[in-house]
């Protein structure tokens, strides 16, 4: 399904992680002040694994190690930059050709096509990169029906969960990214109310402490990569997630990492817009 179910046994927390982006160094820290993944330590990795950081390699290939040895407690969901035109422009496809060759990023393709696009932990919060969608009425089993094994199109459910983005003021309006939409509070509290749900995680934007609650506590935004391509400063955050779903927030500083700038394989050498 395009939607996985995640339990919380009593006793256990699961880590939820946003945008990673490359920043190898920063998800080893982020191993080392809370855990390693365990049968006891699940984690669920919120997209955008690669591309912008230099280490994309290293992070999709440290994530994916974990999912082969713990197929149960490492989670991922796919982002807007698990696509083929994405690593084109802003980096991973060059990375790639650098570090291996055509046949492994032909890959990692074939690997992206799979990942899910969203997870319910508890049946209490909802997880997935970008947002909700253009129409009312979405059920959770419209979401798992969702065919994910291949490129995102321009519009429709698939293309609004990996590119829309939360804006403070009710109803919906265009996105500024050019791809799905902007969506208020009033969309995110009927999509949780028809759906029984408490909570939407989401991730896709850079946030200034690592994190942002918004939509009247509906709704946070959760971002992994401190100090954004070396350039923004932000802080890193991850969610902690008991069998109650009342997130706990941890927040941590980039770590160094080797002389190799961000965007060193890329085609497009900003760090904003898409």
């Amino acid at each position: 399904d395009s939607l996985v179910e995640l339990p919380i046994p009593e006793g256990t927390e699961i880590t939820v992680c946003g945008d990673t982006h490359g920043q190898f160094y920063d998800l080893l820290h982020i191993f080392d002040f809370n855990g390693n993944p365990s049968e006891t330590n699940p984690y669920l990795f919120n997209g955008d694994f690669v591309d912008r950081g230099s280490w994309s390699v290293e992070v999709i290939l440290t994530l994916c190690a974990w999912k082969l040895a713990l197929p149960n407690q490492m989670h991922m969901l796919r982002g807007n930059h698990e696509t083929r035109n994405m690593n084109r422009v802003y980096g991973f496809e060059g990375e790639v050709n650098h570090k291996y060759d055509g046949t492994i990023r032909q890959m990692f393709t074939e690997v992206f096509r799979l990942l899910p696009l969203a997870a319910t932990i508890n049946s209490k919060v909802i997880v997935m990169h970008g947002g909700l969608f253009k129409e009312d009425g979405v059920k959770l089993e419209d979401i798992k029906k969702i065919d994910r094994n291949r490129e995102p199109p321009d519009s429709g459910l698939m293309s609004d969960i990996l590119w829309s983005d939360p804006q403070p003021l009710p109803g919906r309006g265009p996105s500024k990214r050019g791809v799905g939409q902007s969506f208020g509070p009033d969309v995110t509290k009927a999509f949780l109310d028809d759906n029984n749900l408490e909570l939407l995680v989401r991730s896709h934007e850079v946030r200034e402490e690592g994190y942002l609650v918004e939509h009247d506590g509906k709704l946070i935004t959760i971002f992994s990569a401190p100090n954004y391509c070396d350039q923004m400063g932000n802080k890193g955050a991850v969610i902690r997630f008991g069998p109650d779903c009342k997130p706990n927030f941890r927040q941590f500083e980039a770590v160094s990492h080797p002389d190799i700038k961000p965007m060193a394989y890329a085609n497009n050498q900003g760090i904003y817009g898409t």
